[in-house]
């Protein structure tokens, strides 16, 4: 009884991380970029006075905070290498199929290149861009934004590899 209990148990565990969202947002308006597995973990990248970056891992109720440019100035132990068998790549395909397993929840692109005439060249490209949904925009005002919001599912990136 206790075994099916836990079994069951396991077998929802491993339904709900094949089903659960990861969230990819950059958003440089609000000054916000993280990676969340929803309800599980966020990492996001946040500054600092000190240290000008941090990670900020928070998993379940902890939060942990990495320094990545402390890690630059230590020098590393050489190791011995070892042989190690070629690695085997993954091909176009795969690589395409897993691109469209993402779904974009928000995209817009707000930039000025510098050159007004760049600027007039690219207006006809993007309006023909935002003819779908997304929002392509060329300003003359020197702001440069980008948010972009994706979402996937493991299920989704599992079944790009596998077909199906």
């Amino acid at each position: 009884m206790i075994v099916t209990i836990l079994l069951g148990l396991l077998f929802l565990v491993l339904l709900y991380l094949l089903l659960v969202p990861i969230e990819l947002c950059l958003n440089t308006i609000k000054n916000q970029y993280y990676l969340q597995i929803h309800c599980l973990a966020k990492a996001s990248i946040e500054g600092h006075k000190e240290e000008l970056l941090q990670i900020r891992l928070k998993v379940l109720f902890m939060n942990f905070y990495f320094f990545p440019l402390k890690l630059i100035g230590t020098p590393k132990t050489k190791k011995i290498e070892k042989s190690k068998p070629p690695r085997k790549r993954i091909g176009i395909k795969k690589t395409t199929r897993v691109l469209k397993s993402f779904k974009i929840k928000q995209l817009l692109v707000d930039i000025d290149t510098g050159d007004c005439l760049m600027n007039a060249k690219l207006y006809p490209v993007f309006s023909f861009i935002n003819y779908h949904k997304e929002r392509f925009n060329i300003n003359f005002e020197g702001r440069n934004q980008l948010v972009l919001h994706l979402q996937n599912r493991p299920i989704r990136i599992i079944k790009s590899f596998i077909n199906f």
